[in-house]
């Protein structure tokens, strides 16, 4: 039986103070009892000679500092991980919140999870299509790639992640594919629209669902990926599934991180976000991957709205050194009606190239991705010419680029978000746009290709 103390010696907001304790280890989770019964949970964040601070999941109020006794656990927090998990909706806990019975653990495992051996990494290379053109076509995932979404205050980044939620599949084979779905400080209404986007689809039935809501506490906030991360592991490493996990909003996380950091009164890094942010964001993001020996993988999206639309700030800023690319949105697109609006120049999968050619994807893919994107981009050069002179300054082949522009916009990156296309059309989609340009000013294609393809009509 654990010892309970009766030592608590101050209480100051999210934080309590116990004395006297020993045999007390830093992440310990704990019980407080109040004097009428009531249990609610803590954790430990820091030993001192004897003195724990620790950090309450649930409020304060009510916290007698003569009569409530707090009795640590002797262990971190854990979840209990099954195959039954798949299809079921928890809170950032890992508490059915679906009316469903509990889960029976097939094993109890520490949310922390242990760092994967870099020497017993594989390296990502099998495509995942994703459904979404501008995604597959031109910034292809491949499975255990990370691959974040750098989106901003009021663009539809929930539409896109429910999408990819939905449509992801790994292409010509049977493996067992899994989504393992974590929202972070959403509202009710983002939680409904998730769960009932997975549910009208079936999409549900190889999904699990962590659900935290805004006026969650949060020091759950900061346990709920690592609640999903856990999940995947033991789907991937342990079942041999494929598991796509997808992690919105990293910013709501940070934000918890920094309240954490406040409260224990350390000494802010960059507007005001603790120092130690990096390495923490590294111990989720670098949970993905593929082992060698074992079948299966983690892929990973996280999506993150950028405060003041700042590329620059700390949590885009740090995410993009860890992972492997980013998918930008854009406002301006966004305003044209574009959806999603996926600003494909400035995105970027730096794994694409392992993920493409012949037996992945199709022999033309890697050079009509460049050609797409020099034409764009040539494009939209043109269409800011015009603008600034006029449409008469143009050539006749700028007028055409800039008609490819505004066609590529329209036709190739929005696409809705009930669309799902595959990997053939979207490439197919992209020759009939090429088309629009003479065959002559497509010189990163091979003639064998744009013989085969161009000139199909």
């Amino acid at each position: 039986m654990s010892k309970e103390y009766k030592t608590i010696q101050e209480v100051a907001g999210p934080l309590m103070l116990v004395r006297g304790v020993d045999d007390v280890a830093y992440d310990e989770l704990g019980e407080i009892e109040l004097s009428n019964g009531e249990k609610r949970r803590c954790k430990v964040l820091e030993i001192d000679d004897g003195n724990a601070l620790v950090q309450l999941f649930e409020n304060s109020t009510g916290i007698n500092l003569e009569s409530s006794k707090v009795r640590f656990l002797g262990r971190s927090m854990e979840l209990g991980v099954s195959e039954d998990m798949l299809s079921r909706v928890f809170d950032g806990l890992g508490r059915p919140i679906d009316g469903g019975p509990d889960i029976l653990p097939e094993e109890r495992r520490d949310i922390n999870g242990l760092p994967m051996n870099p020497a017993a990494r594989d390296y990502p290379s099998e495509f995942i299509q994703t459904g979404v053109s501008a995604i597959d076509g031109l910034n292809t995932l491949v499975r255990g790639q990370k691959l974040p979404i750098f989106s901003a205050s009021g663009l539809p980044h929930a539409q896109l992640a429910a999408q990819i939620a939905r449509q992801a599949k790994v292409v010509g084979t049977d493996e067992p594919f899994a989504v393992v779905f974590a929202a972070m400080g959403i509202t009710f209404e983002e939680s409904n629209f998730f769960v009932e986007s997975f549910q009208e689809t079936g999409a549900i039935d190889r999904a699990v669902l962590f659900m935290n809501l805004a006026n969650d506490p949060a020091v759950e906030r900061i346990a709920t990926p690592r609640m999903a991360l856990t999940a995947a592991e033991y789907l991937a490493f342990e079942k041999g599934m494929h598991v796509l996990v997808i992690l919105t909003d990293i910013t709501n996380y940070a934000d918890a991180l920094r309240e954490v950091s406040a409260a224990r009164k350390e000494v802010p890094g960059r507007r005001g976000y603790p120092g130690y942010m990096y390495t923490d964001l590294a111990t989720l993001y670098e949970r993905a991957g593929r082992q060698r020996g074992r079948n299966g993988s983690i892929t990973m999206i996280p999506i993150l709205s950028m405060p003041e639309d700042d590329k620059t700030h700390p949590i885009p800023d740090l995410t993009g050194y860890i992972t492997e690319g980013q998918i930008i949105l854009s406002r301006d697109l966004y305003r044209k009606g574009v959806q999603p609006p996926i600003d494909v120049l400035p995105s970027l999968s730096r794994l694409k190239d392992k993920g493409i050619g012949a037996g992945k994807t199709r022999e033309d893919h890697a050079n009509t991705m460049n050609q797409l994107f020099a034409a764009y981009a040539r494009g939209k050069d043109a269409k800011e010419l015009m603008v600034i002179l006029g449409e008469a300054a143009l050539t006749e082949i700028d007028k055409l680029y800039a008609k490819f522009a505004d066609e590529f916009e329209a036709r190739y990156v929005s696409q809705g978000y009930r669309t799902d296309r595959s990997i053939e059309e979207t490439l197919d989609l992209g020759w009939e746009l090429l088309r629009i340009l003479p065959r002559t000013e497509l010189k990163r294609i091979r003639d064998e290709y744009l013989d085969k393809y161009y000139d199909k009509k």
